[in-house]
């Protein structure tokens, strides 16, 4: 370095000739060093390009025969190179691509290969004699709702399902709660005879093995009652306390508290030893205690316990129907029974078919549930199964799955009723009107002299005051929240709205007429053509004799109730509708004739006074009197 820095302006100094002999030897070793790496690197790089040049190749063939114009992304398909998964692995979406388009059955070559790959060997088994259902362990999704069934027996073959499925999972507790109400006596039976059918199945399945199934029984009547201390295991001892069961004449079905009740009884096999619970529910009404409805649902959904009811189809709009039933000691009666209405909101008006045959239209079925239980079983994700209905060709189950019920919170309900004035305009007169605050007047009147039918006609005009005072209520009502009919998006709204304003219309066009026809009759009596007739009759007429504005109102009522028809098909609604719009608006007179004999009216009489036949005391030697009638005995149950 000191001779670098102290040379001199001329040049640097010059080394001797032995020590640069020495520093070229050490750079041709250098450079003979870096030349034969530079070459081995340079064949590396060779045989890479290689490589990489034979898969580009192979990727490129996939695709020649493939029209680049027709070719489109599929946003479905996902790269998986770079995911860590094998090149040769296919997306769930790409498989299907594949399929689809060459018509492979991917999922039988996948289970091909591997049968292949593992060559797993079976243990050679004696064949399980299977089941008539042997598709009860088949997966089916519940979320709520109702579901009709054949009958009883088809309500339980449906539960299998359920049961099934539950146990593929996880071991199951099922708790059945019997209504003790004597109209259920036929039906305890006949579930008594299908649960043992169905346990027989399922462990014939295998699948209620190392005591997965256990099950307990509960009723209930006014009081809730533990049947089974603990969950039995063994079904014959389920079968026998089911047919135990007798029946309470309570008159009371506090179904809510009996499924609270249940559910803090039986809690602990859910939360400590982590199985799946069902509550089914066995039962023909609606219950009496509708007060404890959200304390049941929370108290289930809390432990998330599945809600199933077997129970009978709600009529349309109605509260209240009469089924006839047999006891256990084998007397038939006629039970007034709680089984609807089945929604929150009253949606039916109560108005009788004047002028129409309104027979079996009272009880018309509703294709749902009754609200509360049916909503149990919604907030739980189980299911209501209808056993038995009042059921018609013209009302499609399949249909009705368009019109549910709303079972979100009663206070969403009322908020939503609050902003549509279509909605609470509809529930307002439903509310208000029922069908005994609405006279129908006669349609007969005698007629032997003019003066006998002035005074007919009289006593028919006394109640049309207050007929048409409530039409016009209804009418100005419903047609208040017209404006909002637009905004409605339920089908099921739509269609209750249509068919009540539809109906008040056509009522109101046939009190105007009615109104008309008696008027004129009673200034100008009509002359008889026929010999021997002494009474006249209003009947339905396709002419409106009542002026313009009644004919418009007329037209109205026509165009409502036939977009109910047209719109919902299949529907409730639309068979009331239907029965209203086949029948004429306008009236005419018909003569005719009637017996007034005083005989006449002693036969009616006769028919509906109680018969007696004597009997005698064998005691006291007296004759007594006992009733008798062909009518079976009507009861509230």
């Amino acid at each position: 370095m000191s001779r670098v820095l102290h040379s001199s302006t001329a040049g640097l100094d010059q080394p001797d000739d032995e020590a640069t002999r020495f520093r070229w030897r050490d750079v041709s070793a250098w450079g003979f060093s870096m030349a034969a790496h530079a070459v081995v690197l340079l064949l590396l790089s060779l045989v890479y390009f290689d490589v990489e040049q034979k898969i580009t190749t192979l990727i490129d063939s996939a695709f020649e025969d493939v029209d680049a114009a027709e070719y489109k992304f599929d946003s479905t398909v996902v790269d998986q190179i770079g995911s860590e998964a094998s090149v040769e692995t296919m997306s769930s979406s790409q498989a299907a691509a594949v399929a689809v388009a060459t018509g492979r059955n991917t999922q039988a070559d996948l289970e091909s290969k591997v049968d292949e790959t593992l060559n797993v060997g079976f243990a050679v088994t004696d064949s399980i004699v299977q089941p008539a259902r042997t598709e009860i362990l088949g997966t089916v999704q519940t979320n709520g709702g109702s579901e009709h069934a054949a009958g009883v027996e088809g309500a339980i073959d449906r539960m299998a399902f359920e049961i099934g499925n539950s146990l593929r999972e996880k071991k199951t507790l099922v708790v059945w709660l019997f209504d003790v109400s004597p109209s259920l006596h036929v039906r305890r039976e006949k579930i008594a005879d299908r649960v043992e059918n169905i346990y027989n199945q399922l462990n014939k399945l295998n699948v209620g093995a190392d005591k997965a199934l256990k099950t307990a029984v509960v009723t209930f009547g006014e009081k809730p009652m533990i049947v089974t201390k603990d969950p039995l295991d063994d079904t014959d001892e389920v079968i026998k306390t089911v047919r135990g069961i007798k029946s309470e004449e309570s008159g009371k079905e506090n179904v809510f508290e009996a499924v609270i009740t249940a559910t803090n009884k039986f809690k602990t096999y859910r939360t400590q030893q982590q199985r799946a619970m069902m509550l089914v529910i066995v039962t023909d009404e609606a219950g009496s205690d509708i007060q404890n409805l959200e304390k049941a649902i929370v108290e289930t959904k809390r432990y998330g316990i599945k809600c199933y009811v077997v129970g009978d189809g709600a009529p349309l709009g109605r509260q209240k129907v009469e089924a006839e039933f047999t006891l256990e000691d084998g007397q038939t009666v006629i039970g007034v029974m709680d089984r609807g209405p089945e929604s929150y909101f009253q949606q039916r008006l109560r108005m009788p078919y004047w002028g129409a045959n309104g027979n079996g239209l009272e009880e018309i079925p509703s294709g749902f549930g009754p609200y509360a239980l049916t909503r149990l079983c919604a907030e739980t994700n189980g299911l209501y199964l209808i056993a038995e209905s009042n059921t018609r060709a013209n009302i499609d189950p399949i249909v009705m799955r368009s019109y549910p019920p709303d079972y979100r919170p009663i206070p969403v309900l009322e908020t939503d009723l609050r902003n549509n004035r279509a909605k609470a305009a509809l529930v307002e007169v439903c509310n208000q009107y029922q069908v005994d605050n609405i006279p129908l007047p006669t349609t007969y009147f005698p007629a032997e002299n003019d003066n006998v039918l002035r005074t007919a006609i009289t006593e028919a005009q006394r109640p049309l005051a207050e007929l048409d005072y409530k039409l016009d209520g209804l009418l100005q009502k419903l047609q208040a929240g017209e404006k909002d009919r637009a905004k409605i998006s339920e089908p099921r709204w739509r269609a209750v709205y249509d068919l009540a304003l539809g109906r008040v219309l056509a009522m109101r066009v046939r009190s105007y007429g009615y109104n008309m026809m008696l008027a004129e009759m009673k200034s100008s009596p009509k002359k008889f053509e026929k010999q021997g007739s002494n009474q006249w009759r209003l009947v339905p007429s396709k002419d409106i004799t009542s002026g313009a504005a009644t004919k418009k109102l007329a037209n109205q009522a026509a165009d409502y109730l036939k977009r109910v028809i047209d719109e919902h098909a299949g529907t409730p609604w639309a068979v009331l509708a239907e029965r209203e719009y086949s029948t004429p608006l306008g009236w005419e007179w018909k003569e005719g004739t009637y017996n007034p004999a005083p005989q006449m009216k002693n036969d009616n009489k006769d028919k509906a006074r109680p018969k007696f036949i004597e009997e005698v005391d064998p005691k006291t030697g007296k004759k007594t009197k006992k009733q008798i009638s062909g009518e079976p005995q009507r009861r509230e149950i």
